[in-house]
C-alpha cells in the first residue's frame, strides 16, 4: 500500500491515523465505504479518526485500483467536520461527526486531487473533467475537457488553466476554467 500524503490545508475539527493494516481491537464504531464492496479489506485504506466532540472510529475504505499511479491520499475539506480519503483513485468524502453521512466521487478513478484555500475548493481531476467540491458539497462539474487525461498548468486568481486531448484533432489542447462556476472561458486570440 502506498504511504498516503496528508494534506490538512483546511481547517478541521478531527485528527486521523493512517493504520498499516486493521487494528487487533477496533473501537465500537466501524464503518466501511462503500458498503457493497467486495473483499473491501485487500489494500483497504484504514483509518482511525478522532472527531473533536465524538467518539473515534474506524473507517475502511476500499481501495480503487493496485496501481501505484491511482492516489492514495487523506486530507481535511472546506467543511471542517468532513475528511477526504482516496484510496487507489476511489474518493470518499466523509462526515466525522455522522460518519453514515458521506459521498463518494463518481470518477473511476480519481487522478488527482487539488486544494485550492483561497476558493474552498477541493478538485478532483478525472480522465475527462474536473468536479469542484466546497463547503457545502458539490459546488460544480466542467464539462468534458479531454477525451484521455487532464493536465492543470496554472491557477491564477479565479481561473484554471489546462491542457487536454482532443480525439477530433488528435492533439492536445488548451482550455481555462472559471473557478467559480466551472464553466468553460473562451479565449479568443
Amino acid at each position: 500500500m502506498i504511504k498516503p500524503a496528508l494534506d490538512f490545508i483546511f481547517p478541521h475539527n478531527w485528527t486521523v491515523d493512517v493504520l498499516e493494516k486493521r487494528p487487533l481491537i477496533a473501537p465500537a464504531r466501524q464503518f466501511i465505504y462503500p458498503k457493497q464492496a467486495e473483499e473491501v479489506e485487500r489494500g483497504a485504506l484504514e483509518l482511525l479518526i478522532k472527531p473533536a466532540e465524538a467518539d473515534a472510529f474506524l473507517a475502511t475504505c476500499a481501495l480503487g485500483f493496485a496501481d501505484p499511479t491511482a492516489p492514495t491520499d487523506v486530507g481535511s475539506c472546506p467543511d471542517p467536520d468532513w475528511l477526504c480519503a482516496v484510496s487507489g483513485g476511489y474518493a470518499y468524502l466523509i462526515n466525522v461527526l455522522d460518519p453514515q453521512q458521506w459521498r463518494m466521487i463518481p470518477y473511476r478513478p480519481v487522478l488527482g486531487v487539488r486544494a485550492l484555500p483561497v476558493q474552498q475548493l477541493l478538485l478532483f481531476i478525472g480522465h475527462h473533467s474536473i468536479l469542484a467540491w466546497g463547503r457545502d458539497g458539490q459546488a460544480w462539474e466542467t464539462p468534458r475537457l479531454s477525451w484521455e487525461g487532464i493536465e492543470i498548468t496554472s491557477i491564477a486568481d479565479d481561473t484554471l488553466n489546462g491542457r487536454g486531448w482532443d480525439l477530433m484533432t488528435d492533439r492536445n489542447t488548451s482550455f481555462s476554467i472559471d473557478l467559480q462556476t466551472g464553466e468553460r472561458i473562451d479565449v479568443t486570440g
